[in-house]
C-alpha cells in the first residue's frame, strides 16, 4: 500500500490589526482565492485526503474551510497545535502517529519548506519548491504501509503546484 501526503502551506494571510496575535490572522482576498484554486486542482487530479491536519491558527483553519466547500466536505479537519510554527522534525513526528492512507497537512513556513525539502527523494523541477510560497502544495507518495515507517528522503513527488499558476489559467 502506498501512502499519500498532501503538504500545503496555508494560503496568503492578512497582516491583521496592530496588536493582533499572529495565531489569529485571517486569510486575505488573494488567500481565499488561492485556497479555492488549490482545492479545485486537488480534486481534478484525484488527490482527496482522508484526514486533514491543521495547526489551529486561523489562517490554516480558514484555508481548509474554503477548500472543504469545494471538496464537498469529503474530509474532516483535525487541529494539531504542535503544527503551529513547527520545525520539520515535529511535522514528521505528527504524521508518524496517523493511520489514514492520505493525509493533507496545512501549516507554516519555515518548517513546512524544510520538511518538504527533507522528506522527498528528488525535489520537483521548480525553484519555488525551495521557498514554498503561500498555498504551495506538494503531493508526495511513500512506498510504505504505515506512517511510522516514513523517513527523511523517502517520498516521491507526484505533483507540485502554486496557486499563481492555477489562477493565471482561469479565463478572465
Amino acid at each position: 500500500m502506498a501512502l499519500k501526503l498532501i503538504l500545503m502551506r496555508h494560503a496568503k494571510s492578512d497582516w491583521g490589526t496592530p496588536g493582533q496575535d499572529d495565531f489569529d490572522r485571517p486569510l486575505n482576498g488573494r488567500g481565499r482565492n488561492s485556497a479555492n484554486a488549490m482545492a479545485g486542482w486537488l480534486l481534478e487530479n484525484g488527490h482527496v485526503p482522508d484526514t486533514v491536519l491543521v495547526s489551529g491558527a486561523k489562517r490554516t483553519v480558514e484555508t481548509w474551510d474554503r477548500m472543504s466547500r469545494i471538496m464537498a466536505g469529503l474530509t474532516l479537519m483535525e487541529s494539531v497545535p504542535a503544527l503551529y510554527l513547527s520545525a520539520a522534525e515535529t511535522i514528521l513526528n505528527v504524521i508518524r502517529t496517523r493511520s489514514a492512507g492520505a493525509l493533507l497537512v496545512i501549516c507554516h513556513n519555515p518548517g513546512i519548506s524544510e520538511f518538504a525539502r527533507r522528506i522527498v527523494t528528488t525535489p520537483p523541477d521548480d525553484d519555488r519548491f525551495q521557498s514554498y510560497p503561500t498555498a504551495a502544495t506538494t503531493v508526495i507518495e511513500f512506498d510504505a504501509d504505515r506512517w511510522d515507517q516514513v523517513t527523511w528522503a523517502s517520498g516521491n513527488v507526484l505533483q507540485f503546484a502554486v496557486p499563481r499558476d492555477l489562477l493565471d489559467q482561469t479565463p478572465g
